[in-house]
């Protein structure tokens, strides 16, 4: 009865087209997503919104929001029918599988996609390599106001409020925890797990040199630095941004590489490999973030596994826990 009510005002207050379009809008609320439904959609994919923050360096709370908000949850024609999860057109490059609707425009070309995972990473790939979003990844990756404003000021959507609107859905449904080291639960479905990646893949997947040897050490491939490099020329040369490469390695702007030391390529693990569960120190001087590299750790789990301050230095005979 309210729903008539509150139809009946517009229709009073407004000329035939406006009443027709209000009304459109007012009966388009209780078919729009449900917080049930965002739930269920966060549940769903947030593994692989974790998987694609690592790989590319997209924040997971700003890609599930906007998977939430383009897709309305999973529920929009595009996302039923074109496994398209982020309303991303055809452009130019695109080579694959199409399809049409009416958008800003009429029967605009939208992407097809083969299952909704690779959607969620062609739209990392899409933010990543296209020149206009370059500046977001330059701002922290628990910054999601910051990635927020600057998906719109780059033109990502034409709404006024989209900034608004993906901020408030992050926090809702407090989808920013995703953003820290917090174990994500892997769930089944169509998402893609990660996968190891082989010396072999390494250099196709993230265009590394041929002329350099790649290793991995747990798992995760790194180089060895040589006189004269740097965390910049490492990454110009290996496709990254300066800040993702200084984040993979938990250094600081400004720090300064020695021949020998390791540089990751890619996110460290959140544990050490099988078989590695402790480190006895010894009586060296190597810091907690000497550790973190050797075993290919991050930085901010060793210190959450063992407890310790900021300005902790392991003395000999400490055990440093790799894994839990």
């Amino acid at each position: 009865m309210e729903l008539f009510l509150h139809i009946s005002h517009f229709v009073r207050k407004f000329g035939f087209v406006k009443r027709f379009a209000v009304i459109l809008c007012l009966l388009g609320l209780f078919v729009a997503a449900t917080p049930g439904q965002y739930e269920k959609y966060i549940e769903k994919y947030a593994s692989v919104a974790v998987s694609e923050m690592h790989r590319s360096g997209v924040p997971a709370s700003i890609t599930l929001a906007q998977g939430l908000l383009e897709s309305a949850a999973g529920e929009s024609v595009l996302a039923t029918k074109a496994n398209n999860h982020f309303g991303i057109k055809c452009h130019s490059d695109w080579k694959g599988k199409k399809t049409y609707k009416d958008d800003d425009k009429e029967n605009e070309c939208f992407r097809v996609y083969p299952n909704a995972s690779a959607s969620f990473r062609d739209h990392s790939d899409f933010l990543r390599y296209q020149d206009r979003y370059k500046s977001l990844f330059d701002l922290e990756p628990t910054d999601y106001k910051a990635w927020a404003k600057g998906l719109k000021k780059a033109g990502y959507a034409t709404d006024r409020q989209y900034a608004d609107k993906l901020i408030k859905l992050i926090e809702d449904y407090e989808l920013y925890r995703y953003d820290s080291d917090a174990d994500i639960p892997e769930t089944p479905h169509e998402i893609e797990k990660p996968v190891e990646i082989k010396p072999s893949d390494v250099k196709e997947e993230l265009r590394f040199s041929l002329s350099r040897d790649v290793y991995q050490i747990n798992g995760v491939p790194c180089i060895y630095a040589v006189e004269g490099d740097t965390y910049e020329s490492i990454a110009a040369s290996y496709g990254l941004f300066l800040r993702e490469i200084l984040r993979f390695n938990d250094a600081s702007s400004g720090a300064v590489l020695r021949p020998g030391d390791i540089v990751y390529l890619q996110i460290k693990k959140r544990r050490g490999a099988r078989g590695m569960e402790k480190f006895i120190a010894g009586e060296g001087c190597e810091t907690l973030r000497d550790i973190s590299q050797r075993f290919g750790i991050r930085l901010s789990t060793l210190k959450r596994y063992n407890r310790v301050p900021e300005d902790y230095i392991p003395l000999e005979g400490d055990t440093i826990l790799l894994r839990r």
